[in-house]
């Protein structure tokens, strides 16, 4: 009687349940990965801007306070972003005739906005206040990155909930002097440990379970 599979049909067959076995066992791996990916979160894409502003030159090399163009980080739930007035005060007078600045210009001249492509959106159900943050120790850097250093500005972290819940759980590892919240490089000193908790207390934090309650940042 002729045989209906070949010899090495068994392995063929074996080694192909294999290979669905081990690719069912990485898809999880394989989403995890993607999910955190650049691709997926933004971190560290620099989207393209109706002009190609650089923090590192205004606020790094020319050291302009952050606040002169984020007016409101300090008093209200969102920083802030400079009307074209603000960008007109310095560059009706530098850089006047720059071609890379014609949008700004244009702007100006039609009193129109320009219109950023936003980098750091939270989503409807999250309430985040940036003045309750900057104003309880908590800088500028902690959530966006060494902005001073960046050329064209890019996204430093995926603001997923751990993320925040991490602080919450801990203030008193991410708190700082408020002289230090502008400050972009600042780094945790070597006595954090003791500093920490004391910022906490005299910021009258209350860590622990009361930050971490829904409401708080579900409402």
């Amino acid at each position: 009687m002729r045989q209906l599979f070949a010899p090495g049909a068994d392995a063929l067959l074996r080694l192909a349940l294999l290979t669905f076995a081990a690719c069912l066992a990485a898809l999880p791996v394989v989403g995890a990965g993607l999910v955190r990916s650049s691709y997926v979160t933004g971190v560290g894409v620099a989207p393209a801007q109706p002009v190609p502003f650089s923090h590192k030159h205004h606020a790094g090399e020319l050291k302009i306070d952050c606040r002169y163009c984020h007016t409101t980080v300090e008093t209200q739930a969102t920083a802030g972003l400079p009307p074209t007035q603000t960008c007109m005060t310095c560059h009706s007078q530098i850089w006047s005739g720059s071609d890379m600045l014609e949008p700004v210009r244009a702007s100006y001249a039609k009193d129109q906005p320009l219109v950023w492509t936003r980098l750091n959106k939270l989503p409807g159900y999250v309430y985040y206040n940036h003045a309750v943050h900057v104003t309880n120790g908590i800088g500028c850097s902690t959530c966006h990155g060494s902005v001073t250093d960046m050329q064209l500005t890019y996204r430093a972290n995926a603001f997923e909930m751990s993320f925040c819940l991490d602080c919450h759980r801990n203030p008193e590892k991410y708190v700082r002097p408020k002289d230090q919240i502008l400050n972009m490089t600042w780094s945790p000193p070597a006595n954090q440990a003791t500093l920490g908790p004391d910022l906490v207390r005299q910021y009258h934090i209350r860590g622990g379970e009361r930050l971490t309650e829904c409401g708080i940042c579900h409402r």
